[in-house]
């Protein structure tokens, strides 16, 4: 293992975070805080408790989700995406760094950026008084494990994609309408039968579970199926991205 090297690629990647911190950071915290006023303050002070918690704590672990997802995905995806347009990612291919290092190098930081910003949303919903924490390391792993499935379908995106466009598409058709459908500001006891199966099909509504449940300790979905869901996912993305990158699939002119 190239320790330099992989440090290298990480602390690059980081530094570009910090470089557009107003995009990078400031912009999540300031959605999570109107999503936290809009669903939490004002439609949660009509509803008031659920699952014994008030309504703006059910709430929170879905808006930290969303900004979770958002950082993983945008970060793997604009950084892989801009060295292929850019060029450079020849320079990193001459690199004494295995695709394996890479791989790493590129999810890891992009699991680093949803740290900080799952950590700014913290402290935005202390602002709110919105945080409970049942479970601290089964929320710290399940953060972890969501943000680089996300980093691994940004990477995915980073080298299909043939213009800006196309970077947006996946986020745009597919993320969104199912991060939205899987139940991060509603329980599924508010939907009829039907939605109700439809929604526990959509593998988002058990990211947003296990978070919930780790914050909250309230769960509406079968945690081991959760649990196999992310684990195969995780799994499943890492052996793809990592053959692609082995083969050097749109990386290697």
């Amino acid at each position: 293992m190239n320790w330099i090297g992989l440090y290298t690629l990480l602390r690059r990647e980081v530094e570009r975070t910090f470089s557009v911190v107003i995009q990078t950071l400031v912009a999540p915290a300031v959605s999570a805080a109107l999503y936290l006023f809009i669903f939490g303050t004002v439609i949660g002070s009509r509803i008031g408790d659920f699952a014994e918690v008030p309504f703006i704590t059910f709430v929170f672990p879905g808006v930290l989700l969303l900004s979770v997802i958002n950082a993983s995905f945008a970060c793997a995806s604009s950084g892989l995406y801009f060295m292929r347009f850019s060029r450079s990612i020849e320079e990193l291919l001459i690199a004494p760094l295995s695709y394996f290092e890479m791989l790493i190098g590129f999810v890891g930081s992009a699991v680093i950026r949803a740290l900080i910003v799952g950590g700014l949303i913290v402290v935005v919903g202390m602002f709110f008084g919105a945080i409970t924490l049942v479970a601290p390391i089964a929320f710290i792993l399940y953060v972890i494990a969501i943000a680089a499935i996300f980093a691994l379908l940004g990477i995915i995106v980073a080298l299909w994609a043939e213009n800006f466009e196309q970077l947006q598409v996946l986020n745009t058709f597919i993320i969104t309408p199912l991060t939205y459908l899987g139940g991060i500001f509603y329980s599924i006891t508010f939907l009829p039968p039907l939605a109700v199966i439809i929604t526990q099909l959509n593998p988002f509504f058990y990211f947003a579970d296990g978070i919930r449940s780790s914050m909250i300790g309230y769960s509406e979905a079968n945690t081991a199926i959760g649990l196999f869901v992310i684990f195969g996912l995780l799994v499943g993305l890492g052996v793809l991205v990592g053959s692609l990158f082995k083969r050097g699939w749109k990386i290697r002119a």
